[in-house]
């Protein structure tokens, strides 16, 4: 087991103020298999200073600079790929091939598109003898989630650095291996000392210290609504900026004239990818009642069809979920669908067969669902999907509107244009037509309770930029 117990803090790796120690628990042996320490708000404040004191030369860094230092992460990222994706494959049970070719290609997708967003953005303007110019927002704290680690690490830290601010890190102390190897990769890279900083800990201390202290100027956070609330409200008293990413509930219109078989099984797939631990995962499928018994049947075989196993083996592709506590949340969840009278289609409490250890749970698939049924309204982060029977097209909009969430949505139709109608209508932040996967040049973020401001591309470097009005730079 190996242990991290420093911090990086100002340029160098340092041990923590007081010691206090974590494991890491492996999900699918229930093992610790590393082991971390946890900060308090003084190493926080500690942190903060040092980008505080970095800001005021990182902040003059030219266009060209950034550039060149996005670069230079972006070649010392490559060369520890693979041990980003091995440490998210066992921190947090995501199966090999998927950490391979999903949760590590992300980073490399972010750093890439920033590079090329730097190069073309447009940080001034001239409108009359007015300038408008867009400076760095300053200290940003960032608190991230387990589910996709790298990915919510690197597209906030890759438009921070862009944009000329600094930054402090707390990475889920569930799944904090790949942020301690990212801090390595950016010490290679040369990020000059202060710019970043990484303190790992918990959210009542850590994330509270990071939120509440005066000298940040922006928090950024992704993860479940009731903690977004809890970061909000201690960014309240210093009026800092707050950018949330929280939780969803996606809803999946499948239209009657959509291709039924290839909408439903893809859709299962999709839900369910990543044990379906996914904050825009389609997990509310509508389907028109004359469908629902036939797209059931469909979803079953998609489902009994994903093999859970070891996240080591190359053919898994399902591996456990992430801890004992969001296991038993889900199996919670199982049994409330069950006792409000949803019809188990396949799946259901307990461990898949063969399985006595590890946080693996079975792919279910409920038919019958009302959406004012628990496991239609909660989050429920785990492989189980929820078939909903609508009568009319509105009908199916207006339910999948009937949900304090707004993250993503889905639409299913043999007909783009039918399915950009219906998109129209839906009030999310993002709308995938017919399988369409994520685009991460595209804006993402949600309306109601998924949050606010968006990251990704363009308008996530706009997030941590503040516009200045200078007035008489040209005479009149």
């Amino acid at each position: 087991m190996s242990n991290y117990l420093n911090f990086y803090i100002d340029g160098a790796w340092v041990a923590p103020l007081e010691p206090r120690q974590l494991d890491v628990i492996n999900p699918a042996t229930e093992e610790p298999c590393a082991r971390i320490s946890l900060g308090t708000a003084k190493d926080v404040d500690r942190a903060v200073k040092a980008a505080r004191a970095a800001f005021a030369s990182f902040s003059q860094t030219t266009r060209e600079q950034r550039v060149a230092l996005l670069e230079a992460i972006m070649a010392a990222y490559k060369k520890r790929y693979d041990d980003i994706a091995k440490a998210i494959s066992m921190e947090m049970g995501a199966p090999i091939t998927l950490a391979m070719k999903a949760q590590a290609a992300t980073g490399v997708g972010h750093l890439n598109q920033m590079i090329k967003v730097l190069k073309e953005f447009s940080f001034e303007e001239v409108r009359g003898s007015t300038l408008l110019a867009k400076e760095p927002v300053g200290v940003c704290g960032f608190i991230t989630p387990w589910n996709w680690p790298i990915n919510q690490i690197v597209c906030k830290v890759a438009p921070a650095l862009a944009a000329g601010c600094t930054m402090v890190l707390k990475p889920s102390e569930i799944a904090p291996l790949n942020a301690i190897l990212f801090a390595e990769v950016l010490h290679e890279a040369g990020v000059p000392k202060g710019v970043f900083n990484l303190v790992n800990g918990d959210g009542p201390t850590v994330g509270q210290a990071i939120a509440s202290h005066p000298d940040v100027d922006m928090v950024s956070f992704t993860g479940s609504t009731r903690a977004g609330v809890l970061v909000a409200k201690a960014a309240a008293d210093t009026v800092k900026r707050v950018h949330q990413e929280l939780g969803g509930k996606s809803a999946n219109i499948v239209l009657p004239d959509a291709d039924l078989e290839k909408a439903v099984s893809s859709s299962v797939v999709s839900m369910m990818r990543n044990s379906g631990q996914s904050c825009n995962a389609p997990t509310r499928m509508f389907v028109q009642s004359a469908q629902h018994d036939r797209a059931a049947a469909i979803a079953k075989a998609a489902a009994e069809s994903m093999k859970v196993g070891d996240p080591t083996a190359a053919d898994t592709a399902l591996g456990p979920v992430v801890s004992e506590t969001q296991y038993n949340k889900i199996q919670r969840l199982i049994e409330a669908g069950i006792a409000e009278g949803a019809k188990l289609v396949t799946g259901g409490p307990g461990r898949p067969e063969g399985f006595n250890r590890g946080y693996y749970v079975r792919p279910t698939v409920f038919a019958g669902v009302r959406n004012d049924m628990t496991i239609a309204r909660e989050e429920i982060f785990g492989p189980v999907l929820s078939i909903l029977p609508y009568e009319t097209e509105a009908q199916a909009i207006e339910m999948a509107n009937d949900t304090p969430y707004g993250l993503a949505a889905y639409v299913q139709s043999g007909s783009v244009e039918h399915a950009r109608k219906v998109a129209a209508q839906l009030r999310a932040g993002n709308v995938h037509l017919n399988g369409t996967p994520m685009d991460i040049s595209a804006p993402f973020g949600g309306f109601k309770q998924s949050g606010n401001g968006r990251e990704y591309g363009e308008w996530g470097l706009d997030e941590f930029l503040e516009l200045k009005a200078v007035m008489g730079v040209q005479a009149a």
